[in-house]
């Protein structure tokens, strides 16, 4: 039985005035610890103990010192509850799915009638709805389950309340000799045409998936994994024939219009190879960026599926994260700050986070291509545009601008929000705005004189064009007339003439909670980081090459090394491995990764050494799995690469620089503003007379960027697992 209770959303369009939100405190969340006798150890499976929800959770009952599990008694909240325990194959413990859980605080205490023994846990019950640690819902918030189209069939149909919840069904799909996957017939005779396959433990079983489908967190989820129908359903005491006891969680792409909506579908779960290798696949809407471009709620949505999953198959050995794009903003957003969800990364097209990883470098495309298009047109060549972006093509530069819409409150809005919410500044000014902002309110709070989300969005202090000035790429009359008419954004994200100013509560909010990752907490993960050169594909591409060395760089800096993460770099018409079900789609160097990380995981999970994580997951990597690129022909280089780019993969796929480093910022990329310093001669490799030197003056009166500094407001992130109060 899922049991909850009705939540009062947040306005998200309401104004300042009426809304009195001015942001949420996120600090960390402690798990509760038992009491009682050392004898008996109580211990929440499939959740945190102060994390669990859905009314259910699954426990395991370690017992010690001679304690006789046939004369154990175990109870929720007084209420007798022994018989849900079963052993669990190993001979000192019970395993039990513990049912009826109250909203807020129950008690499950174990108890031993042949020696004085007795020991309580406290666990904390959050709705199936949520939230648990992201804060108050959004509203408004419209359900899709009647959009949401089942793999053997059919939709999950109207939602059953006004949290977008469905009635959980499981259905079945099979493999054809022919490769195409279709619905399995009722009855116990197996389809003429159904395929085999040997999962990577040796056993040949029925390419016959097993697809269950619920809502969690307001999120439609699915789950697959290799089963016969014919045997016993699983569980966790009883596994599929076809699992290998490892998960895969997918994550999905996008960005625009993931705000006010549910969606409609996943991350796909029906991935020919994973599934005949054996491994279980989830995924959710809510962890499809195109869905919900919040990593925050994304890490929520992540934590409450993999609950799900735990309690009706069990605890797998590791869990894989896997997605391109926005799919990589979810993994290292979740893997730094809720570290435990994920094991491993593989990360596709990858960005470090969406807040310093991918707006810095649109917002600016939107700067420079307004300014080149409106201010000052036929001023500069095209290549000179171009040098003064970073960028590998001119065309990034309006294709950075187009991506820009995620900052935009009118931009993009799914087609089930209505007209009438949205927002508009004079025909709907208290209506819903369509920002990765407003969208991440809970986080950045509101300008109590606007009503709008605080944007940690800032370019004071800027040189646009430093890097070409001192290059000889453009003269200084063309730099000081770019860096007096660059402008900024308002808070309807339309030009203006003064540069942008961050709001500083947003900005310490940014790093405070890990919206801009410091990568600290990614030492305890392998990263593979695939990715399909696209930096010189002539209509531009946000996904450079840039972002995987800013990650590096954020890796070094916090832990030294850099050393649990591999680059794979192909040619771009090698993109394809992320998608869902394709038998043709089969990525050899993605899926041969994946073998080599599978034997890297096993390594970690069987050192018993009780050495740290991060030192474990260093030792544990396979000697042949390192840095390497392809050639458009097939052959493989391995060399480790860098961004400077020496070697052959550097000089095959070289990395480009974005706006903001072309200005001087550093490799990290994780300034949202700088602190400022006097102008100084020796920063500029030209001679300017005093005329130029008094307008550059004119046009920093306070000061330009000094990016030795860590930015203002950048401060250590409070903590890991940060949770709304």
């Amino acid at each position: 039985m899922r049991v909850g209770i009705v939540l009062v959303g947040l306005c998200v369009g309401c104004s300042g005035a009426t809304s009195g939100f001015q942001g949420l405190e996120f600090v960390p969340a402690v798990p509760h610890a038992q009491t009682g006798s050392p004898l008996i150890t109580i211990m929440t499976v499939s959740a945190r103990s102060d994390m669990v929800s859905g009314g259910d959770v699954l426990v395991r009952v370690q017992l010690s010192g001679g304690v006789d599990p046939r004369a154990l008694s175990i109870e929720r909240n007084g209420e007798d509850v022994t018989d849900a325990f079963r052993a669990d194959g190993r001979e000192d413990g019970l395993l039990g799915l513990v049912t009826g859980l109250g909203i807020g605080d129950n008690v499950i205490r174990a108890r031993s009638g042949g020696v004085e023994a007795r020991t309580e846990l406290r666990v904390t019950n959050h709705p199936a709805w949520g939230p648990i640690f992201a804060g108050p819902h959004e509203q408004p918030f419209f359900c899709t389950t009647h959009l949401f189209e089942l793999k053997a069939g059919g939709t999950l149909g109207p939602a059953l309340d006004g949290f977008c919840s469905a009635e959980r069904r499981v259905d079945y799909v099979y493999r054809t000799s022919a490769g195409t996957i279709e619905p399995l017939p009722p009855g116990d005779l197996l389809p003429v045409d159904l395929s085999f396959t040997t999962t990577m433990d040796g056993r040949e079983v029925p390419f016959i998936v097993r697809i269950e489908t619920g809502t969690e967190n307001r999120s439609i989820y699915e789950i697959a994994l290799l089963h016969d129908p014919r045997e016993p359903s699983p569980d966790p005491w009883n596994p599929s024939a076809g699992w290998n006891g490892k998960l895969i969680y997918r994550f999905g792409g996008g960005c625009r219009p993931g705000w006010y909506q549910q969606g409609s579908r996943t991350a796909g779960v029906l991935d020919d190879v994973q599934l005949s290798r054996g491994y279980a696949i989830a995924s959710a809407s809510l962890n499809v960026f195109a869905n919900n471009c919040s990593e925050l709620l994304a890490a929520e949505t992540m934590m409450m599926v993999k609950q799900r999953f735990i309690e009706a198959y069990g605890r797998p050995r590791f869990t894989i994260g896997w997605g391109s794009s926005g799919g990589s903003h979810q993994q290292f957003g979740i893997a730094d700050n809720y570290p435990g969800l994920l094991d491993a990364l593989v990360v596709g097209s990858s960005f470090p986070d969406m807040t310093s990883g991918t707006v810095f470098k649109s917002v600016d495309g939107r700067l420079l291509e307004y300014y080149f298009e409106h201010v000052a047109p036929g001023r500069f060549t095209q290549e000179q545009e171009r040098a003064i972006s970073g960028f590998g093509v001119w065309g990034s530069i309006p294709a950075m601008s187009v991506m820009a819409r995620r900052s935009d409150p009118m931009a993009d809005f799914a087609e089930v929000v209505p007209e009438e919410r949205r927002y508009h500044p004079e025909r709907n000014p208290t209506g819903v705005r369509s920002t990765i902002y407003d969208h991440t309110v809970n986080v950045y709070g509101r300008d109590p004189a606007t009503g709008f989300a605080r944007r940690p969005l800032d370019n004071m202090g800027v040189q646009y064009g430093l890097g070409t000035l001192n290059a000889g790429v453009i003269d200084v009359e063309q730099f000081l007339e770019l860096n007096k008419g660059i402008g900024g954004l308002d808070r309807d994200f339309r030009h203006q003439s003064e540069r942008t100013v961050g709001d500083p509560e947003a900005i310490e909010a940014a790093y405070r909670t890990g919206r801009i990752i410091s990568g600290r907490a990614l030492a305890s993960v392998p990263v593979l980081d695939f990715r399909a050169y696209l930096d010189l594909r002539d209509e531009g591409d946000n996904h450079m090459k840039l972002h995987s060395f800013s990650l590096r760089a954020r890796l070094k800096r916090e832990n030294g090394h850099a050393n649990n993460h591999v680059l794979l770099v192909t040619h771009s018409e090698q993109r394809f491995g992320f998608g869902g079900y394709s038998s043709t789609e089969t990525n050899e160097v993605l899926y041969g990764a994946l073998a080599q990380l599978d034997r890297w995981l096993t390594v970690i999970v069987e050192d018993a050494s009780g050495d740290p994580l991060p030192d474990r997951v260093v030792r544990a990597r396979p000697d042949d799995l390192v840095d390497a690129c392809w050639t458009p022909d097939g052959r493989k280089i391995e060399e480790p690469q860098s961004y400077d780019g020496p070697g052959e993969c550097g000089a095959l796929y070289p990395a480009f620089p974005v706006p903001a480093l072309v200005a001087g910022a550093p490799l990290v990329d994780d300034i949202v503003k700088c602190h400022l310093k006097p102008l100084d001669p020796s920063d500029y490799m030209v001679t300017m007379t005093p005329e130029q030197w008094g307008g550059l003056g004119r046009i920093f009166p306070t000061g330009v960027c000094d990016w030795t500094r860590p930015g203002v407001g950048q401060q250590p992130q409070t903590g890991v697992w940060l949770t709304a109060r």
